[in-house]
């Protein structure tokens, strides 16, 4: 018997036909050429990019590659390429690392997990190849279904364009006698139903005035002469809707191999003045649908709901300035709903849009429903530098099946207009009023009251306003963890819109004037943070907080440890401490043997508690020694510091210091950009924070699962 070649699809020449664009982290030059060589000599066309600093890493990021290769660099960690290649453009691509000095097999699923693809060894240049090629595969297939996707996109586009904008009456005929027909062809000539025309001659029906000339051409053209196929008819058809003469085209069938499609072009010099709005008017719904059926294919889920979110009400401030004032409000608002949702938008008219939401299961969609709730506070949207209010209305509907056509998607949209939100089912951290079941609070100081006709009273009023209203907006936002292994945890801020602007309370030096306000606002913060978290353990169980506070509820509210040790009960989350509450590091130094005291307590209760601001001042290190705490959130003066490789090594010296006097989790937050993020990574700061790995919030979003 013969042999037969078995051969690995892999080892084929599919992948040597294209250019292999390779990013190699490395300060090896050695190894660079021998990785560029190893390719080359098997006939690879290879375009690769050597560089060991981050600078440079970020400025390549911006183009095309198709794989990375991490092996050594001065100033960059794999982890932090990791995270930088997650933010970037190509969030897929595929980065192989090259196996480390200290390397153990042990360690191989804990570096997969991190994100990634694959530890090759150098020194087996068989295998290396082979991992690579791997890779390659990988790589080209993402990067060919993302230009097929936007190529399908760009054709059923186009072709949803070329029908609305033809607007053609289309039959088949065999043998002279109609089998089929479209129901614009139908309308044309007055008919209700396909049964009404199959079966009836052609000429029955256009009833040309020359007879004999449309019998002629008819007949040469069923013997293949397709270029007397357009030409125009006059017609007695007294049935015809439109004026003559008719312009009419032959083809051969698609379909039928014996038949003919006759086109007749239904446009005329009339309708085609009230064509414009029509297509105005129907031409993105038809879109949007197709698009929303093809995002639900290209990422099935068990389950799937349309959400829709449409203005409330459309302040009239924005159209007493210039032109551009509306057109970028209404840009604005899909940004604003883009950055609070992370998922696909869709917009139906400008104040508009759909949402695509997915999930595994009922409960978890549901819990990302009742999410969206905060949504529906009174905003503010920044236009031009200058802030207009934002109020939306946001209903849903599930999307049982696929949606079929314009009519099957205006009921979808119909339903989700009128079908508010899920609401949390009741439960005991639901039903947690601030001051329920808990004491009257007792104040060690007497209340500071302002000057009744102080500006700082007029705020505070506002702000007990919207205390009473509900109207207090909570922030929330993810901290990325080094370490991959408390993923979900958010800090939460928290303000209230006063004539046009945002305050924040955390910054807010009136409060610190009105204990009994800070304290009820506390609470408040706590449980309505409390019902979120409740709400988003559903999707993700391990998910905490750190709460940001005032000193108030910490210095006098002695009920507060009773108030947090139930709420942590309530909350029902399967994590020893859920909450951790930050307080300023000067509110505490300035009141140190209360606040030790308290916070023992409060630890005592199930409750981590943690300092922001913290670092900047003399008396930091003192602080640490003498508080009970190990969570840190530093000064935004300390942050600054990664801006210069100087000053990041003086910042890390402070942070071993700090090690040094108490071991603990330290938070850098404001890395509001990619210099900032990724200098971070050469610090001993655990969590790191900003506008770079996700916004502050209304709500709470995984945004590394979006």
């Amino acid at each position: 018997m013969g042999s037969i070649e078995v051969r690995n699809p892999l080892l084929s020449k599919k992948l040597k036909r294209t250019e292999t664009r390779l990013l190699i982290i490395d300060d090896n030059q050695i190894r660079f050429n021998q990785i560029r060589d190893l390719l080359t000599s098997s006939e690879h066309i290879v375009q690769a990019t050597l560089l060991d600093d981050l600078q440079n890493f970020e400025k390549q990021l911006h183009h095309t590659w198709d794989l990375v290769i991490f092996g050594r660099a001065y100033d960059l960690k794999y982890e932090q390429a990791l995270s930088l290649i997650r933010l970037s453009k190509q969030p897929n691509l595929p980065m192989i690392l090259l196996k480390p000095d200290d390397y153990q097999a042990d360690q191989y699923a804990g570096y997969i997990r991190k994100g990634v693809y694959d530890i090759l060894n150098l020194d087996y240049p068989d295998r290396f190849y082979l991992g690579l090629l791997r890779a390659l595969s990988l790589s080209r297939l993402v990067l060919t279904q993302q230009h097929l996707m936007q190529e399908l996109e760009s054709a059923q586009t186009h072709a949803q364009s070329l029908v609305q904008e033809s607007n053609k009456a289309v039959a088949l005929v065999q043998e002279g006698i109609h089998i089929q027909a479209n129901p614009e062809y139908l309308a044309l000539f007055g008919l209700k139903s396909e049964d009404d025309i199959v079966g009836l001659p052609l000429l029955d029906l256009l009833q040309p005035k020359d007879l004999n000339d449309f019998k002629l051409r008819f007949k040469k053209i069923s013997q293949g002469q397709f270029d007397l196929g357009r030409f125009e008819v006059n017609t007695v058809n007294s049935q015809v809707s439109i004026p003559n003469p008719l312009k009419i085209e032959f083809l051969p069938s698609q379909d039928e191999d014996d038949a003919l499609q006759i086109t007749i072009d239904i446009e005329t010099s009339e309708s085609s003045h009230t064509a414009p709005s029509n297509t105005d008017k129907n031409y993105q719904k038809p879109n949007t649908y197709q698009l929303i059926n093809r995002t639900i294919t290209q990422q099935p889920s068990d389950i799937n709901a349309l959400v829709m979110f449409s203005l409330a009400s459309c302040p009239e401030s924005i159209f007493e300035n210039d032109w551009t004032t509306p057109k970028n409000y209404f840009i604005n608002l899909k940004e604003f709903l883009k950055e609070q949702t992370h998922v696909p938008l869709f917009k139906i008219s400008n104040s508009i849009f759909v949402g695509v939401f997915q999930a595994e299961s009922k409960a978890k969609l549901e819990s990302k429903l009742i999410g969206l709730s905060s949504l529906t506070k009174p905003q503010l949207l920044t236009v031009n530098q200058a802030s207009y209010p934002l109020n939306l209305r946001i209903g849903y509907v599930i999307l049982d099946a696929e949606i079929t056509d314009e009519a099957h998607f205006e009921r979808f949209v119909g339903t989700a207009y009128k079908t508010p939100l899920p609401q949390n089912q009741p439960t005991p951290v639901l039903d947690l009023e601030p001051n329920l079941d808990i004491p009257v609070i007792e104040l060690q100081q007497p209340k500071v009251k302002p000057v009744a006709a102080s500006p700082e009273s007029a705020l505070i009023r506002a702000l007990q306003q919207s205390l009473d209203r509900g109207e207090i907006h909570l922030k929330y936002q993810q901290l990325y963890d080094k370490q991959d292994t408390n993923l979900y945890t958010y800090e939460v801020t928290s303000g209230f819109i006063y004539e046009n602007s945002w305050k924040d309370l955390a910054c807010l030096r009136e409060l610190a004037e009105d204990p009994e306000l800070s304290i009820k606002l506390d609470r408040w913060i706590l449980v309505e943070s409390c019902k979120q978290l409740h709400n988003f353990i559903t999707q993700y169980p391990e998910a905490r907080l750190i709460v940001n506070l005032n000193k108030a509820v910490l210095l006098h509210d002695r009920t507060f440890p009773e108030f947090i040790s139930k709420l942590i009960t309530i909350v029902r989350s399967k994590l020893k401490h859920p909450l951790i509450l930050q307080f300023s590091e000067e509110d505490i130094n300035q009141n140190i043997t209360d606040a030790q005291k308290n916070i023992a307590q409060l630890r005592q209760c199930g409750a981590e508690v943690s300092l922001r601001d913290f670092g900047n001042t003399i008396y930091s290190e003192s602080v640490l020694r003498q508080l009970d705490i190990n969570c840190l959130t530093l000064h935004p003066t300390l942050t600054k510091m990664l801006n210069a490789e100087k000053s990041t090594q003086e910042l890390q010296e402070k942070l071993v210091a700090f090690h040094e006097i108490k071991a603990g989790e330290i938070m850098l937050r404001d890395l509001n950009d990619m210099t900032l993020f990724a200098n971070a990574w050469n610090v001993d700061a655990r969590f790191i924070q900003g506008d770079y790995f996700q916004k502050k919030l209304d709500h709470l979003i995984d945004v590394q699962d979006q």
